[in-house]
């Protein structure tokens, strides 16, 4: 099957082709952030009206780079969430328009699934059962997978997901949206021994998080150096620092002990969060330890991207699942509701 797969769930536009026996095609994105940078996050209304700018052209773009006509597709794979919902609607729309046009079946994808899929884009790639860490901008869980559409919610955020807290500390460093990458950058330059920040909630049983009271030290600690002699950048080059490795070791307790739980050896880790370089190296070394194997997508997927939704809406629609005539996103949808694939095999 040839699929298109649209993402329009936030401030990113991306547009793939995906072939269940040739693989990923061709693929464009356009980022918004330097239309959200000066309000420090995504204002939703901007959001959407870019989508529809932007939409159509990465569409004929990719088209035109595979060498593809449309009549060539099988169907149309959408993010129907979660995800703001103006955002949800352009690609929403513009999928169902474009398949009734066609001819063609049309399917909205949980943004979340992409995620936890995209390393499948891999030459090499988990099998599974395994256990799964999303943490792009607005979640953090730890997520039993047995099969696509087979998810036991083993553990989240209970407040800010860790892309959150980066944001927020980089805004209390007076640094750009987005902050993790600039946090990753200022860490680099860090004294790993001037500060101890707390790993949150490492040392109760359970596997969920919760990362605002890492921000609150942060925030005060950034209060203090203030007050002391001023912000100097090496302070802020050291707060960085203990703020990343403060949400790195917490996560990779979580994951360590997620394993174990499960009695499992293979971790995948997808969303945003997972192209920080520290927080893959120390997965790799600590897990391991156990004799785990850590899979991830590429840099380029771990974010927002049109191939993951074009990838799980494939293995979807193949199963024979696809939408009606209505249109429906989900702003809010616990990725548990997900049906299963009774063939969960990667394609």
């Amino acid at each position: 099957m040839l699929i298109l797969g649209l993402e329009t769930s936030c401030d990113e536009t991306a547009v793939a082709l995906y072939d269940t026996g040739r693989g990923l095609l061709a693929h464009a994105l356009f980022s918004q952030v330097d239309i959200h940078v000066e309000y420090g996050g995504v204002v939703p209304e901007l959001a959407s009206r870019d989508h529809i700018r932007k939409a159509l052209p990465l569409l004929q773009q990719v088209l035109d780079d595979a060498g593809v006509a449309a009549s060539a597709l099988d169907g149309i794979a959408y993010t129907a969430g979660p995800g703001l919902v103006g955002a949800l609607m352009v690609g929403a729309t513009l999928a169902q328009s474009l398949a009734w046009a066609w001819g063609i079946p049309a399917l909205g994808v949980h943004h979340m699934e992409g995620h936890l899929l995209a390393p499948m884009l891999e030459d090499e790639h988990p099998e599974f059962p395994f256990v799964a860490l999303l943490v792009s901008g607005g979640h953090t869980q730890l997520v039993r997978v047995d099969g696509i559409g087979q998810y036991q919610l083993l553990g989240e955020s209970l407040d800010d997901a860790a892309g959150e807290a980066f944001d927020k500390a980089a805004k209390m460093l007076g640094l750009p949206y987005p902050g993790g990458p600039h946090i990753a950058r200022l860490a680099e330059s860090g004294d790993p021994a001037r500060f101890d920040f707390p790993r949150p909630m490492v040392n109760r049983p359970g596997l969920d998080f919760s990362f605002s009271g890492l921000k609150t030290f942060t925030l005060n600690t950034v209060t203090a150096c203030r007050e002391e002699t001023g912000l100097t950048e090496q302070d802020k080059c050291d707060i960085a620092r203990a703020f990343e490795e403060a949400v790195v070791a917490t996560l990779v307790i979580k994951c360590r002990r997620a394993l174990e739980q499960e009695g499992l050896h293979t971790l995948v880790m997808a969303g945003g969060v997972s192209a920080n370089r520290n927080l893959r190296a120390r997965l790799q070394r600590e897990l391991g330890k156990l004799g785990a194997k850590v899979f991830y997508p590429a840099p380029e997927f771990c974010t927002d991207n049109g191939a993951m939704i074009a990838y799980a809406g494939a293995q979807r629609l193949q199963a024979g699942q696809h939408d009606g005539p209505e249109t429906t996103v989900r702003p809010r949808w616990p990725m548990t509701e997900l049906p299963p694939l009774r063939l969960s095999g990667v394609s």
